[in-house]
């Protein structure tokens, strides 16, 4: 009976009562940041049409068969297929194409089509940017075109590496110093970086600021899904773990609403970062999860939160620390929270990403969970990145992809709570593989099915994606459940570096993305099968406890003899023993 029992305060206290909730929505109000900083550059580095300059006013404008007195009427319908002829106020001819200008030698009328010769130079920095959409983007201002294009193309790719680092880094960091110190650190980082870049001054400095708040946002992202797993109960945990991922599509959504309404780059930016900052007045007041406390012995702690707890819910709580290290306490267990108070714990073991592979059973599972991770967002990806052929308004195009996330996330939620985890995950990835193989079987010619199928794929790879989160907490124990996530994240962000290249594989074969998303997604979606269900489990606190799940419990006389009476010993050892004692029981039953 050595299984710690922190769930036992949901059921006293309440799953979903007025502190938890309170507790929820504040926490995610600020997930919502990170969804705007992850879409952000979208518009950051948006291009818009664009031609070499020229030395001179321009008078006149030739493009096929258009006419006019100057680029900007003819810029919007440029299609970079022929170049634009322009006469200049001091008679010379130009043709102009993207990235460089040709002046022809002794024009004899102003015509689409010349046969003379030309001097063909580079643009040499100096471009005629199109207005009409975009008044002023970092493409813009630090001409981010033609042999610079790279540095534009190079914004995302950067910031999804910062993601991945701090996916792991405060992961990590949050299962040594605390849930709470991380989010309150991430979320002041966040506003404080998220206003700088509209402020940096090249190029340079905006892709290391941009950086930084990657880190920062990743780290809130992964941090967050832990502390409301830990705030509320199993009854609850579904929906609450699943709609931190619809605060991140409402992110996407308002990224598209602001760049609707502020055109220029720097004014955007602020205006995103600005959007979540009230959450900075009251994040430094947020509690520390009971489950964290007990996992490090801070008991007194515990029994000051549970306090609180029952006074905010208007309930009695009669609930104590110690009951939560054992369902029948002894008076083992009371002597050893009194000498919590006198003698220092010895330091507790380091535990690191190797621990993920500390078993067979438990690396065979990290193994999978990975894969899980990786396909969603490679598949999320690709299908996001192939949506960009519908045409009509980017920006409705871009509200209306965060606004479609939410009903597979509700869908996702409905099916967890009554089918399982691993039942839902499961065939949501199978259904998106055979999604992805039947797009490659049918006829290009049946354009509407083709859409159909995409959007059947990834709605099914968002059901799998957003319930993963939630699937990771749980099949992993507290000492080492911020790292699961912060890997799986890790995971999820190399997906989502590969997932660029995997769309430019359409040059071999127009359905060469999807087919390999669809033949990963079945596969693993058929691994899934062999992880264990956690629906209606407690959250575990041991690696011991993490193993035995899907497990039918051992029934072994002689073993609980002797757990017997090792507990019998440990209350009669001497008190030079008696720290190395509390060490190990806040480990073995937490």
């Amino acid at each position: 009976s050595g299984k710690m029992s922190v769930e036992r305060i949901f059921d006293e206290l309440g799953h979903f009562q007025r502190f938890q909730a309170c507790l929820y929505f504040a926490a995610v109000f600020q997930a919502i940041a990170c969804g705007i900083h992850y879409l952000a550059s979208v518009f950051l580095v948006e291009t818009p049409n664009f031609v070499c300059g020229v030395p001179e006013n321009i008078t006149d404008v030739l493009y096929g068969n258009l006419t006019s007195s100057g680029l900007g009427e003819v810029l919007p319908v440029f299609s970079g297929k022929g170049p634009l002829v322009v006469r200049t106020s001091v008679g010379e001819q130009w043709e102009l194409s993207r990235c460089q200008s040709a002046l022809r030698i002794n024009p004899k009328d102003f015509t689409y089509d010349f046969t003379g010769n030309r001097t063909v130079s580079a643009c040499h920095g100096n471009f005629v940017f199109d207005h009409t959409e975009v008044q002023q983007s970092i493409v813009t201002d630090w001409n981010l075109v033609c042999e610079r294009e790279w540095l534009a193309k190079l914004c995302q790719p950067t910031f999804m590496m910062g993601v991945l680092i701090g996916a792991v880094m405060f992961g990590d960091i949050a299962d040594r110093v605390g849930r709470v110190r991380i989010m309150t650190f991430t979320s002041v980082c966040q506003f404080a970086l998220g206003v700088s870049v509209a402020f940096s001054g090249n190029y340079y400095i905006f892709l290391v600021l941009r950086f930084l708040l990657a880190m920062v946002s990743s780290g809130y992202l992964v941090v967050v899904f832990v502390y409301v797993t830990e705030f509320t109960g199993n009854k609850v945990r579904t929906w609450t773990s699943m709609h931190v991922h619809a605060a991140f599509a409402v992110g996407v959504m308002v990224v598209a609403l602001t760049g609707y309404l502020f055109r220029v780059w720097w004014i955007y930016q602020i205006v995103l970062s600005i959007c979540t900052s009230p959450f900075l007045l009251f994040c430094w007041k947020f509690p520390e999860t009971p489950f964290y406390l007990m996992a490090k012995g801070r008991y007194q702690e515990v029994q000051i939160l549970l306090d609180k707890i029952g006074r905010f819910n208007g309930l009695e709580c009669k609930l104590k620390a110690e009951d939560l290290l054992e369902p029948e306490k002894t008076e083992c267990d009371k002597a050893l929270l009194q000498k919590e108070a006198e003698e220092p714990l010895q330091p507790e073991k380091r535990l690191t990403i190797l621990d993920l592979f500390g078993s067979w059973r438990m690396a065979s599972r990290t193994c999978t969970v990975w894969a899980i991770w990786f396909v969603g967002s490679l598949g999320y990806y690709v299908f996001s990145l192939g949506s960009v052929n519908l045409g009509g308004n980017q920006y409705m195009n871009l509200f209306v992809a965060g606004a479609v996330e939410i009903p597979s996330y509700l869908v996702g939620c409905f099916a967890m709570d009554r089918i399982g985890r691993k039942k839902t995950c499961a065939p949501a990835l199978i259904l998106a593989g055979v999604a992805c193989i039947l797009i490659v079987v049918v006829p290009a010619k049946l354009e509407s099915l083709v859409v159909a199928l995409s959007m059947v794929g990834k709605f099914a790879v968002a059901i799998a994606f957003g319930l993963v989160y939630l699937y990771t907490c749980e099949l992993y124990p507290t000492i080492i459940r911020s790292l699961a996530v912060g890997s799986g994240s890790m995971m999820c962000r190399v997906g989502s570096v590969v997932a660029p290249f995997c769309v430019y594989l359409a040059d071999v074969w127009i359905y060469l993305p999807q087919l390999i998303v669809g033949i990963l997604a079945f596969i693993i979606g058929v691994l899934t099968l062999l992880l264990p269900e956690t629906l209606g489990e407690p959250l575990t606190s041991t690696m011991e406890e993490a193993e035995a799940l899907g497990q039918k419990p051992a029934k072994n006389k002689k073993v609980e003899e002797g757990v017997e009476v090792a507990e019998k010993n440990e209350c009669v050892l001497s008190r030079h023993d008696m720290t190395n004692v509390i060490s190990l029981l806040s480990y073995f039953y937490l």
